[in-house]
């Protein structure tokens, strides 16, 4: 019988410690995972907007509804062109059960201006009628 209970206890010893290091091996492997893959999630559409001086901007929304002009002309909603014929569809399609009804409209300064205007005016008829402009301050 004593036979039986040592080896119980040095089974019960061994049971209690915990070994972490394959945890803390596939956390590290993980960080270094996100810190990779991180800087990749801002890429986008590249624009150079047109510079301002500083003034006091208008709030940004929690879930802002970004729309790009890039100096080509093509309009972009996230990654995705739009030609300006199917703006005023999208935008109200878009914006039908948004709470927040308002756009932000990031155009390179190369665009014409009466591009820009007829983008406005596009999305004026989609039912928006809060539209800013995104500029980079000086």
């Amino acid at each position: 019988m004593e036979i039986s209970s040592k080896q119980s206890n040095k089974r019960r010893a061994l049971l209690s410690e915990i070994n972490v290091t394959p945890f803390v091996d596939v956390m590290l492997v993980l960080l270094i995972i996100f810190m990779v893959t991180a800087p990749m999630l801002n890429q986008g559409v590249n624009i150079a907007l047109p510079e301002t001086k500083k003034t006091q901007g208008a709030k940004i929304e929690k879930d802002p509804f970004i729309l790009k002009v890039k100096k080509d002309q093509k309009i972009y909603i996230g990654n995705q062109s739009i030609p300006l014929n199917d703006l005023k569809e999208k935008i109200s399609a878009l914006f039908e059960y948004r709470t927040s009804k308002a756009v932000y409209l990031q155009a390179d300064k190369r665009v014409p201006y009466g591009i820009v205007a007829q983008i406005l005016a596009e999305i004026k008829s989609g039912g928006i009628n809060n539209v800013s402009l995104i500029t980079v301050t000086q």
